[in-house]
């Protein structure tokens, strides 16, 4: 019988190297496969272009780079974020959201909510037993990675919680160009689990942001995606007015439109639409129609314009050129930012480095500098000093 143990002691070896396999290398593929740049870099454009973007205050609203497990201080060629490329792209405020369930089937028309990926993500990229099955641990320990990469960069990366942090790092970023800033994000308030109270929870963590939905439908209402699209339910409504108590921005990507709707009806101070395109320049169930956008103008809102095919249909600069163009020539410049998804699982035409693309992109379609100027960040910035906590 010594051949029949042979066969299976090889055959444990190899369930073994198979496991292994997964637990060390499949994490860093899925990672590679889902975040791929078109163009690398390193980029170029004009000396003009350059010379003006090196004297903005880039803002983008939305990655999710703390979805995946690498350094945010390390200089990388992975994905699209670090903070490294964010200094060479002067890029002075990023939006970093928590995605925290995402389903297997999950597509833009009818997603239904099974089989969660970040099930065995969370398992095999070896994040805390707490995270594999609970979207409110996801959010937490990703919110976690943020404060640590901060407290690990010598004052550098700075986490902005109130008006007072925003006015405070900006006025530090004067003198220290090299600095860049963050604000924490959530993609879908099923991270809140069935209770409002956890809203205060998320807050204590530094969030300041939340979408209500995200790819499929919860108990807060519908997604864009999701399988009844129906509008914003009574816990839903709680939320929101809770999140306005506690000076919280609304951000509507994802939603569907009736929520798009029942939020702006209630609405007090400006909402967010963090990540999108417009239906003008691509139109699928994604983005935002006309009418959209001109409530989201009259509630003094901002819209952050996506980089990726599905919100722009195409994958270059001039289609995410062409997208804004279409948005503020209906909605005005004062309501029109950046909301890249870098790292979101999409195709990017070019990393964090590149942001000088968009703005020798805009320098060619003909916007002065003061629109420049409001498009690449200044909206963000007006917007978060207008919603978040004074201290």
């Amino acid at each position: 019988m010594k051949w029949l143990r042979r066969i299976v002691l090889v055959l444990l070896a190899l369930i073994v190297a198979g496991v292994l396999g997964l637990y060390f290398f499949a994490p860093r593929y899925v990672m590679n496969t889902a975040n791929k740049t078109l163009d690398p870099g390193p980029y170029e454009v004009s000396a003009e272009a350059l010379a003006l973007h090196k004297t903005l205050l880039v803002a983008d609203l939305h990655c999710d780079v703390f979805l995946w497990e690498r350094d945010f201080l390390a200089r990388g060629h992975e994905g699209h974020v670090d903070f490294p490329r964010m200094q060479e792209g002067n890029v002075a405020l990023e939006g970093i959201t928590a995605a925290t369930r995402i389903p297997a089937q999950q597509n833009n028309t009818a997603t239904p909510d099974k089989w969660d990926v970040l099930v065995p993500l969370s398992f095999f990229q070896g994040r805390p037993a707490a995270t594999w099955f609970s979207p409110t641990e996801r959010a937490l320990h990703q919110a976690h990675m943020l404060h640590d990469a901060a407290e690990r960069s010598n004052g550098k990366l700075v986490i902005v919680t109130s008006q007072q942090e925003l006015n405070s790092y900006l006025e530090r970023r004067k003198s220290e160009p090299d600095i860049a800033a963050t604000f924490l994000g959530i993609e879908g308030a099923h991270a809140l689990g069935s209770s409002v109270d956890n809203l205060d929870v998320m807050y204590d963590a530094g969030y300041r942001m939340i979408a209500p939905t995200h790819f499929f439908d919860n108990l807060l209402g519908g997604s864009a995606h999701g399988l009844g699209k129906f509008g914003l339910s009574e816990f839903g409504a709680e939320v929101v007015r809770r999140m306005e108590d506690k000076h919280m921005l609304v951000d509507l990507a994802h939603a569907s439109p009736k929520m798009i709707d029942d939020v702006l009806d209630m609405a007090t101070q400006p909402i967010v639409v963090s990540h999108t395109g417009v239906k003008g320049t691509c139109d699928n169930m994604r983005n935002l129609s006309d009418e959209h956008l001109l409530r989201i103008r009259d509630n003094g809102g901002v819209v952050g314009i996506g980089f990726w095919d599905t919100a722009v249909c195409g994958e270059d600069v001039d289609h995410i050129v062409a997208a804004i163009q279409y948005a503020t020539d209906l909605i005005g410049v004062d309501h029109v930012a950046l909301g890249s998804d870098y790292d979101g699982a999409v195709t990017a035409p070019f990393d964090i480095s590149g942001m000088a693309l968009v703005t020798e992109g805009l320098m060619k379609a003909g916007y002065n500098e003061a629109d420049i100027r409001k498009i690449m960040g200044e909206n963000v910035i007006r917007l978060l000093r207008e919603v978040l906590p004074e201290a």
